[in-house]
């Protein structure tokens, strides 16, 4: 059955019309599909609600009960309480929100409601919902059942007896709002959902045999059990399902980009002389780490081969990315062609440089930094020598892309940081005749399973061990009160020729949170605790150019102590820099942390990392806040970092940092609960691609029709529509 019954807009559903339309649009409910796909947010089985009759003070609880009577109660103080007393088959109780007395306009008398808090002592046994929800709306009630808490006589009961919650009873919450409350959403599935499963097309795209192996239910079976699973234990696995499906679809657009960049587009095949790839093995004054040569192997390889590399290299701070990428540009040299390396600012572009040149003194291979800052003439010079191919390895910021930088013989790409980049500007610089290799960079670590999910596309290359020898950074979890001692001990590395940076959370004080801010306390610490030495400001407010001109004096020594927000987090290298204390720690993900510490001991002083949370009640959630600072404090491997990062917050942070372009952003799929579930979509999905790269072969009609619905605009943006 064709699948365009589900496309019907939300309006010609039973139980909505065109008012109730415009409401389940602003819920991003459009059609019949996305009323069915408008999953749960919660569910409680009548296991886990509390009867009435037991609740008692101290308890936290799940209850249900019908609303007998309510009424807003004032106080003395001038609060107003909304009351509600509801009652189920074994007793009644109150329930209290204090200071929200609008809630009288939204509940009735003789609603079902499900109400979520701890209990209090307050005139008796009180509930305090932190949540509710009307489960049933009552019919429309007579003026005298409305009747309010504070009347003096004895309320008016609704019709009916409550009645009991059967055994095994799941109470189903969706995402609602306030003009689309919780119990039209449930009445609007409840007329509808029977006959919009008889639209899901009984030709799944999941054979059974694939979708036993995996232990998952047929779609229709999924999509009904999610919206009334006859107990809780049904639902993990058809959420499991619509998990599946999202990973596998998600897969399958990166699977479709990546035999469009590489398979079907002819690339270069590079020959390997080792003219100056030996040299600068020979040349290097340590020994490169095993997985430094495993991950060159697989770069050498995919560059030998006749189609385009699309490869990530992946690795914690201080791995030997850079140098790795630096073989593979020579490699790329060596057979005849340029090398560009993109950095997001333009002095990690001239760092970038400055190394390069210093690895390769000596060999006859030029080297050339392209920025935008540049004078027109020293620009016009350097495009020349780019443009002649004189240059043969080019560093710069996107100033590479821009028109007017012309290569004689680009082979090679080299993206530093890559998820400071949009996906347009990776194109912008791939797609030229013939079309150069891509290698990636990212110095964030994140566990395999979730950047398979994030970079399908690419080939993943992961640096897990350090240099040898290489000195960790002290990591210690300071207490708010030992923030003199703390300063004192900065001071003393300042008076030994060392730099330090101090990291805020915020530039600016503000009235909504009581957060130290970069601009107060530069002022506080040049007068106060570092008197007499070089303090400078450094934030994402500022102009470029103001940046990089006090980038440029605390990398020449000239600035001791820099103030400054995240936006050190992207990798600047200044050896001198041994020591960093992080305030307000707690209002940094641990990755953000792990990054910012990576920016100490990158000489051969060591480094330390001091992280000072706020006073107790800032930052939100303390146990949380207090969890991650010593998972930060534990260790140094990114990987582990990035792994209990993920656990504690969840995958949003993630995504919205990294998809850029990938629309890697997830309803279903939980990469904490679900990671095993991306090898096999990720393998299947790339053997179809390989099989029919347009999906137009017989029997994948549904596939690619879901695929178009679900990623349309990100398959044009691709060129792969």
């Amino acid at each position: 059955m064709s699948l365009t019954r589900l496309d019907k807009p939300v309006q010609f559903l039973k139980g909505v019309g065109p008012r109730r339309a415009e409401s389940l649009a602003r819920l991003g409910i459009l059609t019949a599909r996305d009323l069915l796909y408008h999953v749960p947010r919660r569910y409680d089985d009548a296991s886990t609600v509390t009867p009435l009759s037991r609740v008692e003070p101290g308890m936290d609880v799940t209850a249900v009960g019908v609303v007998r009577s309510k009424g807003v109660v004032p106080t003395r103080s001038g609060l107003r309480i909304f009351q509600a007393v509801i009652k189920d088959d074994t007793g009644i109780c109150t329930c209290a929100w204090p200071g929200q007395p609008w809630l009288d306009r939204g509940l009735r008398v003789g609603d079902r409601i499900l109400v979520t808090g701890p209990v209090k002592f307050f005139h008796g046994r009180q509930i305090q919902p932190r949540e509710h929800v009307v489960l049933e709306r009552a019919q429309e009630a007579s003026p005298r059942t409305h009747t309010s808490i504070s009347d003096s006589h004895t309320p008016i009961p609704p019709p009916g007896p409550p009645r009991p919650i059967p055994p095994g009873t799941v109470f189903v919450t969706y995402p609602a709002s306030e003009d689309l409350p919780q119990w039209v959403l449930r009445r609007v599935v409840a007329l509808n959902l029977e006959q919009l499963l008889r639209h899901v097309p009984p030709e799944d795209h999941l054979a059974p045999a694939a979708r036993d192996a995996l232990g998952l239910p047929g779609l229709a079976t999924a999509l009904a059990t999610l919206h009334g699973p006859a107990s809780l234990d049904h639902v993990a696995p058809a959420r499991r399902r619509l998990a599946y499906d999202e990973l596998f679809f998600l897969q399958l657009l990166q699977a479709r980009v990546r035999h469009h960049l590489t398979l079907a587009r002819p690339g270069i095949a590079f020959e390997r002389t080792n003219r100056l790839v030996r040299a600068l093995h020979d040349g290097l004054p340590f020994k490169l780490t095993g997985a430094q040569i495993r991950v060159l192997r697989e770069i050498y390889a995919d560059m030998a081969a006749p189609r385009r590399m699309n490869r990530m290299l992946q690795g914690d701070v201080g791995c030997g990315k850079t140098l790795v990428a630096l073989f593979a540009m020579l490699l790329a040299v060596e057979g005849g062609y340029q090398a560009a390396l993109m950095a997001p600012t333009e002095i990690l572009a001239a760092q970038h440089a400055a190394r390069i040149r210093e690895f390769l003194a000596g060999l006859p291979c030029g080297v050339e930094l392209l920025t935008g800052s540049a004078t027109p003439r020293r620009r016009d010079e350097a495009r020349a020598r780019v443009a002649g191919g004189e240059a043969q390895v080019v560093t710069g910021t996107h100033a590479l892309i821009q028109e007017g930088v012309e290569f004689d013989a680009l082979g090679l790409v080299v993206v530093d940081e890559q998820h400071r980049f949009g996906v347009r500007q990776r194109l912008a610089l791939a797609e030229r005749d013939p079309a150069p290799d891509v290698l990636v960079m990212s110095a964030t670590p994140i566990p395999r399973s979730l950047a398979m999910a994030l970079h399908g596309d690419l080939e993943i290359s992961v640096i897990d061990e350090l240099p040898a020898g290489r000195r960790p950074v002290e990591t210690r979890l300071a207490d708010p009160g030992g923030r003199a001692e703390v300063f004192r001990e900065v001071a003393d590395r300042l008076g030994r020729g060392e730099q330090a940076y101090v990291v805020y959370p915020v530039i600016e004080e503000s009235a909504k949170a009581d957060l130290r801010a970069a601009e107060t306390e530069c002022e506080r610490l040049r007068s106060e605790e570092f008197a007499g030495r070089e303090v400078a400001l450094l934030h994402g407010r500022m102009p470029a150019g103001d940046r990089d001109a006090v980038m440029r004096r605390f990398v020449a020594g000239e600035i001791r102590v820099l103030v400054a927000t995240t936006v050190v987090e992207v990798g600047i290298d200044v050896a001198n820099a041994t020591v960093m204390v992080i305030e307000n720690a707690e209002r940094f993900g641990l990755s953000q942390l792990h990054q910012l510490r990576g920016r100490v001991g990158r000489g051969d002083r060591g480094g330390l990392c001091v992280v000072i949370p706020g006073a107790v009640g800032e930052g939100g959630d303390g146990s949380a806040a207090r969890e991650r600072l010593e998972v930060f404090a534990r260790t140094d491997d990114g990987f582990e970092i990035a792994a209990e990062d993920l656990r504690i917050r969840g995958q949003g942070d993630f995504f919205g940092a990294e998809q850029h372009g990938h629309g890697a952003g997830l309803r279903f799929a939980d990469i904490v609960e679900h990671g095993d579930l991306v090898g096999p979509a990720r393998e299947r999905a790339r053997a179809l691609v390989d099989r029919d790269p347009e999906l137009a072969g017989e029997g994948n009609a549904l596939v690619r029709l879901v695929l178009e619905r679900r990623y349309g605009d990100r398959l044009k943006l691709f060129g792969v529509g």
